[in-house]
C-alpha cells in the first residue's frame, strides 16, 4: 500500500497552480471545499504517481467541461413516470449512515434490469446520484457528525443474479469507468450480500485480477449481512433486503411492488433519499426556468475508454459465465434423460 506523503502533495498542488481557470472553477466543484483531501484521492488512485495523479485529475476536469457535470443537477429526467421507470429498473438507494457518518449506499445489482430507457438515461442518473451525494449529502454529513466525511460505503444485493445478466456488462463496464477515472477512493468498503452460486464461480477468477486497494475494499458476508452490518451501523440504516435472511436464490422482487414498500425500500421513488434528489433537482431547475431555455432531453455524457484492467475483468466475467451456461445445460440436458427413462 503506498502512502502518500505531504511531499507528493506539495509537488501535486504546484502543478495544479498552473492550471487554466475553467479546471480551477471546475475543481472547486469537485472538491467541496477541500481541494487537498481530493489530490490525495487520485494521488491513491494513481498509486502515488504524481504526474499521473495530475493527468488523471485534469482529464477529470476536462470531462467534467466538455460533458458540463457541474450543471448535470439542472436536468431533470422528465416525465415523472418515464424516471419512476429508471428507479424500478437502476435500484440504487441510500438507507442511512454508519456509525461513523458515511452514507450507505445500497445497490441491487441482481435486480437491476436497465431496460425501461436508453443507456444514456441510465449514465446521466447515476452522475446526478453521484454529485448529489458529493455536493448535498457528504457535506451534510460532515456538518452533523462533525468531521469530515469524504467516502461512504456501498451494500451491494446480489439476489437475483442470473447468467442472462451478460448484456449489462456493457453498461456496468461504462458506469464503472466513469467512477473510476472521475469519483475516484469514494467508497471506503463494498460489502457484498445474498450472494448465489453464480457470483461465488464469478469472485474466484475475477479477485486475483483486482488491485490489492480494491480487494481489501471488498467483503463477502453470509447471506443478509445483517449481523456484521449491524457492527457498524444502527438497524434503521440498514438496507431493506438486509432486515432478512436470504440466500441469493431470488425469492423477493425490490420493486415497489414488494413487500418493503415507501420509506422501507431505499430503491422507491417514494424512498426519502430519492424524494430529496427529485424535489432537489426540479427545485434548482424551476429556479432558471426563468431565465434561461431547459433543455429536457437525454443528458449525452461521452462515454470514457474502457479501463484495460475493467475490459480483462468484464472479459472475464463473460467467459465465466459462458462456462456456468454451459455446464447448466449439460445438466438440464442429463436431468431431462433420467426422467425420460
Amino acid at each position: 500500500m503506498v502512502i502518500i506523503s505531504q511531499d507528493m502533495i506539495k509537488q501535486f498542488q504546484t502543478l495544479m497552480d498552473s492550471i487554466d481557470e475553467p479546471l480551477k472553477n471546475t475543481f472547486e466543484n469537485l472538491h467541496q471545499g477541500y481541494p487537498t483531501e481530493a489530490l490525495v484521492r487520485f494521488l491513491k488512485a494513481r498509486d502515488g504517481n504524481v504526474p499521473k495523479a495530475h493527468k488523471m485529475l485534469v482529464d477529470s476536469l476536462d470531462w467534467r467541461i466538455q460533458n458540463e457535470i457541474d450543471n448535470i443537477l439542472l436536468k431533470p429526467i422528465v416525465p415523472v413516470d418515464f424516471y419512476s421507470g429508471i428507479r424500478d429498473s437502476q435500484l440504487i438507494g441510500m438507507s442511512g449512515y454508519t456509525k461513523e457518518g458515511r452514507p450507505v449506499i445500497a445497490v441491487g445489482v441482481g435486480r437491476s434490469t436497465y431496460d425501461k430507457a436508453s443507456i444514456h438515461y441510465y449514465v446521466q442518473s447515476h452522475i446526478q446520484i453521484n454529485e448529489y451525494r458529493d455536493r448535498i449529502i457528504l457535506p451534510a454529513a460532515t456538518k452533523k457528525f462533525e468531521r469530515h466525511i469524504s467516502t461512504c460505503v456501498k451494500v451491494l444485493d446480489m439476489t437475483g443474479l442470473k447468467i442472462s445478466q451478460l448484456g449489462q456488462l456493457k453498461l456496468l463496464t461504462v458506469i464503472s469507468s466513469i467512477d473510476d477515472l472521475n469519483y475516484p477512493e469514494k467508497t471506503d468498503t463494498y460489502y457484498i450480500v445474498n450472494a448465489p452460486y453464480i457470483f461465488s464461480a464469478c469472485w474466484k477468477v475475477v479477485r486475483p485480477l483486482l488491485q490489492e486497494r480494491t480487494r481489501k475494499k471488498v467483503q463477502v458476508l453470509s447471506g443478509c449481512g445483517k449481523d456484521e452490518l449491524l457492527k457498524i451501523m444502527d438497524y434503521d440504516s440498514l438496507p431493506h433486503f438486509c432486515r432478512r435472511e436470504g440466500s441469493g436464490s431470488g425469492s423477493s422482487k425490490h420493486s415497489r411492488s414488494s413487500t418493503s414498500t415507501g420509506n422501507d425500500n431505499c430503491f422507491s421513488l417514494d424512498h426519502g433519499f430519492h424524494q430529496e434528489l427529485y424535489n432537489y433537482i426540479n427545485q434548482q431547475t424551476e429556479a432558471i426556468e426563468s431565465r434561461t431555455i431547459i433543455s429536457y432531453k437525454s443528458f449525452h455524457v461521452a462515454f470514457p475508454e474502457p479501463d484495460p484492467d475493467d475490459q480483462k475483468i468484464a472479459q472475464t466475467i463473460e467467459s465465466e459465465c459462458q462456462k456456468l451456461s454451459h455446464q447448466n445445460g449439460v445438466a438440464d440436458t442429463v436431468n431431462e434423460d433420467k426422467e425420460k427413462k
